[in-house]
């Protein structure tokens, strides 16, 4: 429903992340399953890519997983998402996945943030197609862009918006104390998008 929406309001590509759940990227048959047909729906429903990641339980890209998913994708692009930044050897996993045809890499560099993560990221950007991305925000946005020589970068321009509830029950947490309050909403904040918008342009 949610891309649906999305395609009807936008005209920029759209693209589907696949992760059946939060933690880590080593999937069970009944995930993989679950990920095939979400990839079939979003193909169904107009997504422009996919972006998904799988590895193996000693930290290695999970080709057999990659390569079947893969073809459930053709013909649309896909990218690797940050299970790249779990990894054992980046180095090795950057050949692996261009070797299997992956189009781009999501990732902070191994590292906490982007920005902690640049000198990776502009060390592995020789070699392949990599998209910044974790922690990205206004105020390091120019640095991270400059020093990596991305194109493309990955940020959630986000903000929290109270809810427009009156009556709420301070009794009741849906979900851990760690989840987000349920009175406050998390949105896609216009003016932050257009400033980092404004400062990719002006570099790039």
């Amino acid at each position: 429903g949610l891309l649906q929406v999305v395609k009807q309001c936008v005209r920029v590509p759209v693209f589907v992340m696949i992760r059946p759940r939060g933690g880590d990227f080593l999937y069970s048959d009944r995930e993989v399953e679950v990920m095939k047909a979400d990839i079939r729906l979003a193909k169904l429903h107009g997504a422009d890519g996919l972006v998904f990641g799988a590895l193996t339980e000693d930290g290695r890209i999970d080709t057999e997983l990659c390569t079947a998913l893969l073809a459930v994708c053709r013909p649309l692009p896909v990218t690797f998402h940050r299970a790249f930044d779990m990894v054992h050897d980046p180095l090795v996993a950057l050949e692996t996945l261009i070797s299997l045809g992956f189009e781009r890499v999501l990732t902070s560099g191994c590292d906490s943030s982007a920005l902690e993560g640049l000198s990776l990221i502009k060390r592995l950007a020789e070699q392949g197609f990599f998209l910044p991305g974790g922690g990205i925000t206004e105020r390091n946005l120019q640095r991270i862009l400059e020093g990596s020589s991305a194109s493309e970068f990955h940020c959630s321009a986000r903000s929290v918006r109270d809810s427009g509830m009156k009556f709420r029950n301070p009794n009741v947490a849906m979900g851990s104390s760690f989840s987000a309050p349920e009175y406050s909403i998390k949105v896609a904040d216009v003016a932050k998008v257009r400033t980092l918008n404004a400062i990719a342009k002006n570099i790039l």
